[in-house]
């Protein structure tokens, strides 16, 4: 066989496929096999949604090829969005429309850094993420986290050296949901304009912060965009389509052209019919998207309460799509005890060592089930810490 890319065999694989290979062993005698271990939407989108996304595909328009940055309409209304959110100058200038935050994730590191260089990323990280530098040639070097899983940016600027080029923060974060404060967001952005490096911030979960929760940060109040600020973001999640693969990156001015060189390699133009429904519904939509935001508030704090009872669990961590526990089995290996949960009850978590986190934590993704399927989930737990003995001896 002809050689491969050796970068990409040593690059991890995806680990959501394999557990879900596990459920499907699953015999039901617990009830539902759950999906927790995939950040996907229990909802449709609305009627509304549904309707311009069909008119759209069956037009010639957007049958043919669109602007590599996004089409103009979908760039200034989010770019509208943004300045609502934020304050600022924000313009379509500064805005790509990408086919997913992973896309915009990946275009923006080929932008920053190339082999050899690294980017500091805090841990438990999203795996993609990873990978990606993984494949590209770049260091995934690891911050871990303090209390509350939240960075220190003096132990961030301890990892800085020549080679890093940039610092990438997720908020909410994605696996541990912990969400970081804006004076936070505010020191890492410090640190990188004195280190001259780029902060890159994830807001694919920015849309599922508690009702009333205002700005996630203040660095988009100046009429310029920061220099060194790029900030992504899904529509996936916010408007229930992540099949339509549909995300954004907001960044200064004369990154763009550099940035649609890779995007015209990779895919052209994001999705062109899901743009087009886009760009009514992110103003339309924004009663639909605050009751969303008020249903996955709401399987939060029912998730809370529950674990308060909930003997040998402990949660350590709560936000937007994600609680982050902590199981009862001691040593056992994470991945024996998401196999246990995926195979015997029913229950698909992602282990802890998937994020590069530690052995003893899950990831459950609780915004892929409902109120009553919530009840659900507590009582599998309950039954599986009752099995104490069996994984634990494993570990």
């Amino acid at each position: 066989m002809p050689r491969l890319n050796p970068r990409l065999i040593d690059t991890g694989s995806p680990p959501i496929p394999e557990i879900q290979a596990w459920g499907r062993s699953y015999d039901g005698r617990h009830g539902p096999l759950m999906n927790l271990c995939q950040a996907v939407p229990a909802y449709p989108p609305p009627p509304e949604m549904l309707e311009r996304l069909a008119a759209a595909a069956g037009s010639v328009e957007a049958a043919a090829y669109g602007p590599i940055q996004g089409d103009p309409v979908l760039r200034e209304a989010y770019a509208a969005h943004l300045r609502d959110l934020y304050g600022g100058g924000c313009g379509a200038e500064h805005v790509a429309i990408t086919a997913g935050c992973n896309q915009a994730y990946f275009v923006t590191m080929m932008a920053l850094a190339g082999r050899g260089d690294a980017v500091l990323v805090p841990t438990p990280w999203y795996f993609n993420h990873a990978m990606t530098l993984d494949m590209l040639g770049i260091e995934a070097r690891g911050l871990a986290c303090g209390p509350g899983f939240l960075p220190d940016p003096e132990a961030a600027e301890a990892l800085i050296d020549g080679r890093v080029r940039a610092i990438v923060l997720v908020t909410p974060n994605n696996p541990t949901g912990a969400v970081y404060p804006p004076e936070l967001i505010a020191r890492f952005h410090a640190l990188c304009r004195r280190r001259g490096i780029w902060l890159v911030l994830d807001e694919t979960y920015r849309d599922f912060l508690p009702p009333g929760a205002g700005a996630p940060h203040g660095l988009l109040r100046g009429e310029d965009w920061p220099e060194n600020l790029i900030q992504l973001t899904s529509f996936s999640k916010s408007f229930a389509i992540p099949g339509h693969r549909l995300g954004a990156l907001a960044a200064p001015e004369v990154l763009l052209p550099q940035l649609s060189k890779v995007m015209d390699c990779v895919q052209i133009c994001a999705n062109r019919p899901a743009q087009a429904a886009l760009a009514w519904g992110i103003e339309a939509l924004t009663g639909w998207r605050e009751a969303k935001r008020a249903e996955m508030d709401e399987r939060a704090r029912a998730l809370r309460a529950g674990f308060e009872g909930l003997a040998g669990w402990r949660l350590e961590a709560l936000g937007a799509y994600f609680a982050y526990v902590r199981h009862p089995f001691g040593a056992a290996s994470a991945w024996d005890v998401a196999r246990h949960l995926a195979t015997e009850h029913g229950l698909m978590a992602l282990p802890g060592p998937a994020f590069a986190g530690e052995e003893r934590h899950l990831r459950i993704a609780f915004a892929n089930v409902d109120a009553a399927a919530i009840a659900s989930l507590l009582g599998r737990l309950r039954q599986v810490a009752e099995e104490r003995p069996v994984l634990a001896a494993a570990g």
